[in-house]
């Protein structure tokens, strides 16, 4: 399977597309150790959303790197946010600029398009028909698409990020009154916020976000360092989980009550 999903009862699916660490072997075998690394994987996502079944929401979560594909970039390869560095489709290089290929063994559009069919779409058909069966059910639904990332990650910016990073794509992606909820239910804690800074939300989000059509999508990019070490061997500290996954908790349950007020 290239993805773990299940069905949730609620009108809420949360999506982790960049938390697997499986690659093939035909491909592995064209990269370089800095691939083997893994080191900008989402790490520990789904151990920190594990209060979601509870919950009664649906989840789906990738199997595969975003090393070998990108789940959330557009299948164009077009850049999100122009004139600024990022990482493509299939990324050639990490957050780092070390190279994930060896000489001569990045992969090539026939590639590109080969992998687009065999991991890329699988994902993306589940979450359009997860996103589809809630609607039928409950007439809206929010998409909720968790990231992480280091703190400090100069190649994209400067300084250290905020804790929590909300994306809207600039308000276009869902209600305002849903990310009002949300990121009101995240402050007066110890975590810095930002919404619409760096991150604005990826394909994920500004491609499935269409509030008129009942679909509210939001993205939440948080630091690592709230809830893990973020140097290898990248362990995850149950300690400094413990006292995120309250306001994760807190923002989790606006969204479920906004969308079904």
């Amino acid at each position: 399977m290239d993805y773990q999903f299940k069905a949730g009862s609620i009108p809420l699916l949360v999506s982790m597309p960049h938390v697997g660490t499986d690659i093939p072997d035909d491909v592995l075998a064209s990269m370089t150790p800095a691939a083997v690394d893994k080191q900008d994987t989402d790490w520990h996502l789904v151990r920190l959303y594990e209060f979601l079944s509870e919950m009664g929401a649906s989840t789906l979560s990738a199997r595969w790197s975003r090393y070998v594909i990108d789940l959330n970039r557009p299948p164009e390869n077009t850049n999100l946010y122009p004139g600024q560095d990022t990482t493509g489709l299939c990324p050639v290089d990490t957050f780092h600029r070390e190279p994930l290929y060896l000489p001569g063994r990045a992969p090539d559009e026939a590639e590109v398009q080969r992998r687009l069919q065999a991991y890329w779409k699988p994902y993306h058909d589940q979450l359009r028909s997860e996103l589809d069966r809630l609607l039928a059910l409950h007439g809206r639904v929010v998409l909720w698409d968790a990231h992480s990332i280091a703190s400090h990650v100069p190649r994209f910016f400067e300084g250290k990020l905020p804790d929590l990073n909300f994306g809207t794509a600039d308000g276009k992606s869902c209600d305002i009154g849903l990310s009002n909820a949300i990121v009101a239910s995240a402050q007066g804690g110890d975590c810095t916020v930002a919404v619409n800074g760096r991150f604005k939300g990826g394909h994920i989000t500004r491609f499935y976000g269409e509030p008129a059509k009942g679909v509210h999508a939001i993205q939440l990019e948080m630091c690592q360092s709230t809830y893990m070490d973020e140097d290898a061997p990248y362990g995850y500290r149950a300690d400094l989980a413990a006292q995120v996954q309250q306001p994760l908790r807190a923002m989790m349950q606006a969204a479920a009550d906004w969308i079904r007020a």
